[in-house]
């Protein structure tokens, strides 16, 4: 074989050793250069409202359990409907109170005749007394007459007893509000024979209605009576209220205690309704964070942490209130770290990025062909 050809032979063994190394070198630039161009802010620490957000029942303060207090009477009117409201002494349902007229009737006239009885007995000791004076009549018939006084006397007083009593008998007919509120419900029918003490109505004493909700022990020791609480309605409204009470220690069951709150305006809310809730606790000093640094990712909120070689970091965060668009960081994050605030759609764990001002972050990823 000639030089000439072993030399060109030679030339072609170096090319083909040195390509590969060079298209090694272009990838490991590439790979160095910034992916994806983003802005970033630092974490800040600030004074933001503390808070708890938990959900539970609307309830009524206080429901009065109404009954009558005699047995074996049929309903024969219904006064009142469900939602209604009544004022105390208000009639709500009345019964047959036909015996119980004619039973207070007798007692009447029974009293009637104890009056006369015992005026007649009077009238007698008075005119005694002057005989016994003039010594027309012995001291023995001057005691006779005053025991009958003091009998005539005793039996006024049992007609009186007993004309109170069915009088009294003849009230409970009536089933009467006892304070003024708004029916709840009825568990009664007209012609319905009733009994002595079995519940036929529920009223909401004043209409009012509180909020209550069940805490874990680690929790209810934020909470304490005259913190604000904010309700979400189901129509969108948002319903305020006070704090009035926190149960002093926990159910031994569950491990949890019940935070009390009323509700001054409650108009939109219902008994029974299930609501979430937000309790403000105080203020505290805590890192925030813009709302648009957090992204959802497998369905936990991350952002992402740029270090000093613009490396991003993704982190879980836990979050707590939200106010005028900064996001209070419970967890995962402390002030100074700077987090990717525009740029966070396509980034991934271990991304080398090029960090611009916020006003070209944008424009800087479109010519790139991406968006974030």
């Amino acid at each position: 074989m000639s030089s000439s050809i072993r030399r060109l032979a030679c030339a072609a063994c170096l090319l083909v050793l040195v390509l590969p190394a060079c298209k090694k070198d272009d990838a490991a630039t590439k790979a160095a250069e910034p992916a994806l161009t983003v802005s970033v802010v630092p974490v800040l620490q600030k004074q933001v409202a503390n808070g708890l957000t938990v959900s539970g029942p609307v309830s009524p303060v206080e429901e009065m359990q109404l009954g009558v207090e005699v047995s074996g009477q049929r309903v024969t009117a219904l006064k009142v409907d469900v939602g209604q409201w009544v004022k105390a002494g208000q009639v709500l349902l009345t019964l047959d109170h036909r015996t119980l007229d004619a039973a207070l009737a007798q007692a009447n006239a029974n009293l009637r005749q104890a009056q006369a009885g015992a005026a007649l007995a009077k009238s007698n000791l008075v005119r005694g007394e002057g005989m016994a004076k003039d010594h027309y009549i012995s001291a023995s018939q001057l005691d006779q007459l005053r025991a009958s006084k003091q009998q005539a006397d005793a039996q006024l007083a049992t007609a009186q007893a007993a004309r109170d009593t069915s009088a009294l008998q003849r009230s409970f007919a009536e089933l009467r509000a006892p304070a003024n509120g708004q029916v709840s419900k009825r568990l009664v029918q007209p012609g319905q024979i009733v009994a002595g003490g079995t519940e036929l109505m529920r009223l909401i004493r004043d209409g009012k209605l509180e909020w209550r909700a069940e805490l874990p022990s680690s929790q209810l020791s934020q909470v304490k009576p005259g913190d604000r609480i904010a309700l979400h309605g189901r129509d969108g409204e948002t319903v305020e209220g006070r704090v009035r009470a926190v149960s002093p220690g926990v159910d031994a069951s569950t491990r949890t205690g019940t935070v009390y709150a009323d509700l001054p305006n409650p108009e939109g809310l219902h008994p029974g309704s299930y609501l979430e809730g937000r309790i403000d606790t105080g203020l505290a000093d805590s890192p925030v964070v813009p709302a648009a640094a957090i992204v959802l990712r497998d369905g936990f909120q991350t952002v992402f942490v740029v270090d000093a070689q613009h490396k991003v970091h993704a982190t879980r965060i836990e979050t707590g209130n939200k106010e005028g668009g900064q996001v209070q960081v419970v967890r995962g994050l402390k002030a100074g770290d700077r987090v990717v605030v525009e740029g966070t759609g396509f980034l991934a764990d271990g991304d080398v990025v090029k960090v611009v001002a916020a006003s070209t972050a944008s424009a800087a990823n479109a010519n790139a062909g991406t968006t974030p």
